[in-house]
């Protein structure tokens, strides 16, 4: 018989571990209950909380679209539809309506336009021209889009929302209303504060989404650690499980990366003949030391490039500095709910009495801005304007810090700052 490994178990996968999988809550259940109803779906929840994992189960071959800083809604439209083999080029744009044309750029897509075309002469009652095998089909609103996705018999999935800006989260929340009246239902997943975030965005999506939120308790993470080492014949001192769970902080991506290091540092590669206990701490701690050495380089990138860009700034108070410090350096409850402008402007005004709320809340507008890598990814917090808080999009920096004593950068700018603001004054 072969034997499993431990990372066919446990690990960060971008496929399912079936032995250490979870269905937290009968979420699969309700997704799927959903998908086969007249709705769009929003997935919302922490980073490597398994909001993928969950949407993988139910759909195996979806249209998914990875948002990025800077991306628009027509971005995303553009993304979906090159999966088909289609190209589509956008000539006119406003905030409600655009103007264009779609093109194969495969023979499938040029067939997918094709019978959409033919479609649409038929309910317009036209006959269908030689015009049906176009490659091209100009268009006028979402419509064509809408059934060109539904007509491809998958699922469209827009990723990582958060990445939108709230212009732009406000127009998908319109073009979702269009999109339902169409009959082409997407799921939405990503990271945001308040419950139902689109219907407030949009008050005519009200019965036409249904929100998933996925939070993991204790009880929950804990299973993870338990079906996957029943899986490979392990077992880790009940200890040790809460240690683990504490520290992934309700993210089960980084509990699922803990657990496959602690079976490293335990020397264990490969389901076992027969049950082994894993009972010393001294093992985690070894192996929660390793995770952190391997998020380094994460971290310390983040603060580069947040230090860089804070340095691109003209800013005599420091506000931006100050405002990381806040943010980077808030109790660990406040990055688990939100920390909010007031918290965030007490810190930094007791700081620096020069900075003013209304200008912390135009550079905290901003921040995204400052963390993100030349392809608009790495987020680590973000600003919710609508709720007025910061957001945790990366919890793995909580454990980071738990691990890791280091000196942020920012710190350093505000000592520039004061030591600047002294010379001037003295």
């Amino acid at each position: 018989m072969i034997k499993k490994r431990t990372d066919q178990v446990f690990g960060m996968s971008n496929a399912v571990l079936q032995d250490s999988y979870v269905d937290r809550g009968e979420l699969d259940s309700a997704l799927g209950r959903l998908l086969g109803r007249r709705v769009h779906v929003a997935i919302r929840g922490p980073s490597k909380s398994g909001k993928s994992w969950l949407r993988q189960r139910a759909i195996s071959n979806s249209i998914t679209v990875q948002c990025r800083l800077g991306y628009s809604v027509a971005n995303v439209y553009e993304s979906a539809l090159s999966e088909l083999g289609i190209r589509l080029v956008i000539e006119e744009l406003t905030k409600s309506t655009f103007k264009g044309h779609v093109e194969g750029s495969l023979s499938a897509g040029s067939d997918l336009i094709g019978k959409v075309a033919a479609k649409i002469d038929a309910e317009a009652g036209r006959e269908a021209s030689s015009t049906t095998q176009q490659v091209g089909k100009d268009i006028n609103d979402l419509k064509f889009i809408a059934q060109l996705i539904s007509e491809s018999g998958r699922r469209l999935v827009i990723e990582d929302v958060h990445y939108l800006s709230a212009e732009q989260r406000q127009i998908l929340a319109y073009d979702m209303k269009a999109l339902w009246d169409y009959g082409c239902f997407v799921i939405v997943v990503g990271v945001w504060g308040e419950a139902n975030m689109f219907v407030h965005l949009n008050s005519d999506l009200s019965g036409r989404i249904q929100e998933i939120p996925l939070e993991w308790g204790p009880d929950d993470l804990r299973k993870i650690i338990e079906n996957g080492s029943n899986a490979l014949k392990v077992q880790f001192s009940r200890e040790i499980q809460n240690k683990v769970t504490m520290d992934c902080f309700g993210n089960a991506g980084l509990l699922q990366r803990l657990v496959l290091q602690a079976l490293d540092e335990a020397k264990i590669e490969f389901e076992q003949e027969a049950v082994v206990n894993i009972v010393d701490m001294k093992i985690y701690e070894s192996a929660a030391m390793a995770v952190a050495d391997q998020l380094n380089g994460v971290y310390q990138k983040f603060a580069e490039r947040v230090a860089s860009g804070i340095r691109t700034r003209n800013d005599s108070t420091g506000i931006y500095a100050h405002a990381m410090a806040a943010i980077v350096d808030a109790e660990d409850v406040k990055h688990m709910h939100g920390i909010s402008v007031d918290e965030i402007f007490a810190v930094t005004h007791r700081r620096q009495s020069r900075i003013q709320k209304g200008n912390l809340k135009s550079i905290l507008a901003k921040i995204d801005g400052l963390q993100v890598d030349d392809d608009g990814r790495g987020l680590v917090v973000t600003y919710d304007s609508d709720d007025e808080k910061v957001l945790n999009v990366d919890r793995q920096l909580l454990f980071y810090r738990k691990y890791i004593t280091l000196t942020w950068p920012w710190e350093q700018l505000i000592a520039e700052a004061e030591s600047a603001a002294n010379d001037s004054t003295g």
